[in-house]
């Protein structure tokens, strides 16, 4: 039990990084900055990302990771300073964001359109790409990665449906 929730504490910033954005879109003014990442570019006559991935969601998404392991930091036993723990979280909040923006771009390339679901990779995209930013700076066993992939994956799940059954989203999955 103690893994676990260690495992759920450590990769908790880019959870919250990943859930931000849909979040965000429903902040009056801050919802008016809908600049996409991909800046309304095409690549093979296809969106490059999409309308839903914006700066908004990327900057949002990271600071909220940062203040996450800001308030984490005395539940952390690492032996790092506060400042390293939220410079990790940071990192692994953008990380999530860019991983769920890659497969998007694999999306859009592969014809799914915006806004639909790609299941099981939309729920696995951030924690892949969370781990692989942090990668360089954390030593995580096997153990603690594959409790991070299950306990996320199905955290995942549960907040998407959570997040339709009270109006944040479009759909459930």
């Amino acid at each position: 039990m103690h893994d676990w929730i260690m495992a759920l504490l450590f990769f908790l910033p880019a959870g919250v990084a990943n859930a931000t954005p849909v979040f965000a879109n429903k902040i009056p003014l801050l919802n008016k900055w809908r600049t996409p990442m991909d800046f309304g570019l095409s690549w093979r006559h296809k969106r490059i990302l999409g309308g839903n991935k914006t700066w908004r969601g990327v900057v949002t998404g990271t600071v909220l990771a940062g203040l996450t392991g800001y308030l984490l930091y005395p539940f952390t036993n690492t032996g790092q300073s506060r400042w390293e723990i939220v410079g990790l979280s940071l990192l692994m909040g953008f990380g999530a964001l860019l991983g769920d923006a890659i497969e998007s771009f694999i999306k859009r390339q592969r014809g799914v359109p915006a806004g639909h679901s790609w299941f099981p990779f939309d729920q696995l995209d951030y924690i892949i790409g969370g781990l692989l930013i942090i990668s360089p700076f954390a030593d995580l066993s096997i153990a603690t990665i594959a409790l991070i992939f299950v306990t996320y994956f199905v955290l995942h799940l549960i907040v998407a449906y959570t997040a339709f059954l009270t109006g944040f989203k479009d759909k459930p999955i």
